[in-house]
């Protein structure tokens, strides 16, 4: 019998470990969505002397400085800890942070305080989708990653109606308790992850491979020993792609130049730049800032405006949960077209109903129109631009690449994050409606960007993603065949095979070579 982690196998396992991932994700979520909410409380701009909207968005961009630099740490520290203790660490350090931003009496300990949260968050979430993939089977990878991404907006949710709920507390306990409610998500984390196993794949890279295959053996399930022939299978495939990448013989500037294993530079590039159109649509002006906006841009009471961004997560929220019904059923590239198409849309929308009431247009009805299309772009985010990004880079990325690639696309997510935000508030003040077509022409490049460069990674196992750019395509995918098509190429289920058998075959000579030895020793 295998082990059982929390005592579970199989899919038992996977769902621990999605659950653990998941409270990763919701600790994010929430994370985007509270600072927001706490800056438009009266009771928190007495607290901190009424700070410009310049310092309000350094005040709020600034924890994403603190998360590239967390997520860029985990280049380092990522494979050394692992993926649970990683994500302890993690935690550890939010803790610190929140309780730091709850305790604040000026902008300077805020500011630190939002540094240190940051370094966690960007440690956690350059960890969790990794560790999702790589202890996932194929056909399920991309619907749990999805899971974690409707959990980040669970926690946004969540965020938003606390924030709501406490606008009506006294005093600085209206702003303090949900800094503080952090903590919560940290004792989450301390309940599982010690008890939960790490990445197969990276234990066979640090060869612990009896550990490898006593895990391996707890992912399959179904009284599965280290013995069990799909165990052996699995274990020989990963190490046959692992062997072939030979990737700790080349250096660091061999690899980015191009003269490492195939395509490795390039795999890192896709992953960052799919985490960049994340950041870059124009969510984090909504996730940050959603209640500000129908303030301040749309004219809105500010009690009204926190109940529509609290309607507009659970929105969200809804929207980010049925993207688990097309992820795996029309492939990453069609679900990411699609989804950027109808978000560019919205962007257009909203700049009309905002630069017609700017110049005379009935402004109540137009509000509306604005308010509603801010609602209509939760949904086509939520479809696709959310969570494509978030699942892509722990897929594409090269079987001993993973930990380094998932950290540099997390590390573009931050960056590109701080520079949306720190612009957010000025551009609202000084462009109007103008600032929303920077956003529609933005996500309006990621169809042909998509189409063009980025192949499927639906249905492929993580090892067919390390055959597939072992072949040398071109850099223009959208004509190759095994790139684009939904199905799971079948030369790869025979290498697969083939590779199975020779591992039998290895087993049964072994056996034999023993039987050999035994009878020569009598």
């Amino acid at each position: 019998m295998a082990r059982k982690y929390l005592g579970g196998s199989g899919e038992r396992l996977t769902v621990w470990i999605s659950i653990a991932a998941s409270i990763v994700l919701v600790f994010y979520g929430y994370d985007q969505g509270v600072f927001g909410n706490v800056i438009i409380n009266e009771h928190f701009l007495n607290t901190f002397g009424h700070p410009s909207s310049d310092m309000q968005g350094t005040m709020t961009s600034i924890y994403n400085i603190g998360c590239f630099c967390g997520a860029m740490s985990t280049v380092w520290t990522g494979d050394i800890l692992g993926r649970p203790r990683q994500i302890i660490l993690g935690s550890t350090i939010i803790m610190i942070g929140a309780i730091i931003q709850a305790t604040s009496y000026g902008v300077p300990q805020m500011m630190v305080g939002r540094i240190v949260a940051g370094l966690g968050t960007g440690m956690n979430t350059a960890t969790a989708g990794v560790w999702q993939a790589e202890t996932s089977k194929m056909r399920s990878r991309g619907k749990l990653v999805i899971i974690q991404m409707a959990n980040c907006i669970t926690g946004f949710s969540i965020s938003n109606w606390l924030t709501l709920g406490f606008s009506f507390a006294p005093r600085d306990v209206a702003w303090r308790f949900p800094l503080a409610f952090q903590v919560f998500f940290t004792l989450c984390i301390y309940a599982l992850c010690p008890f939960l196993p790490d990445s197969p794949r990276l234990l066979i890279r640090k060869n612990k491979h009896e550990e490898a295959y006593e895990v391996l053996a707890a992912l399959e399930g179904h009284g599965a020993t280290v013995d069990s022939p799909e165990v052996e299978a699995q274990f020989n495939i990963i190490k046959s792609v692992l062997d072939r990448e030979q990737m700790s013989s080349y250096s660091w500037w061999q690899l980015l130049s191009g003269r490492g294993p195939a395509g490795v530079l390039r795999r890192m590039i896709l992953g960052a730049v799919m985490q960049a159109m994340n950041q870059i649509s124009g969510i984090n002006v909504t996730s940050y800032y959603m209640s500000y906006i129908f303030i301040n841009a749309l004219g809105i009471s500010t009690l009204l405006s926190r109940i529509l961004a609290a309607a507009g997560s659970v929105d969200y929220l809804i929207f980010a949960c049925l993207a688990y019904f097309v992820i795996e059923r029309y492939g990453r590239r069609r679900v990411m077209m699609v989804s950027a198409a109808a978000c560019s849309t919205c962007w257009i929308i909203i700049a009309i109903a905002l630069g017609i009431s700017a110049h005379g247009g009935n402004s109540y009805k137009l509000g509306i129109v604005a308010v509603s299309f801010f609602f209509v772009f939760f949904a086509s985010f939520g479809m696709g631009v959310l969570g494509v990004p978030w699942l892509y880079p722990t897929e594409i990325n090269a079987l001993e690449m993973r930990t380094k690639g998932a950290s540099l696309a997390m590390a573009t997510n931050w960056i590109m994050n701080y520079a949306v935000v720190q612009v957010t508030l000025p551009g609202i003040d000084n462009l109007g409606y103008k600032f929303w077509i920077i956003w529609a022409v933005i996500c309006a490049a990621f169809v042909p960007t998509t189409y063009f460069f980025y192949p499927e990674t639906a249905n492929r196992t993580l090892e067919d993603i390390d055959r597939f750019f072992e072949s040398g395509p071109g850099l223009f995918v959208h004509r190759n065949k095994i790139a684009v098509q939904l199905a799971r190429p079948a030369e790869y289920a025979e290498e697969d095979a083939r590779i199975a058998r020779q591992g039998h075959d290895m087993d049964e000579k072994k056996v034999e070579s023993f039987g050999v030895e035994t009878k020569e020793s009598v």
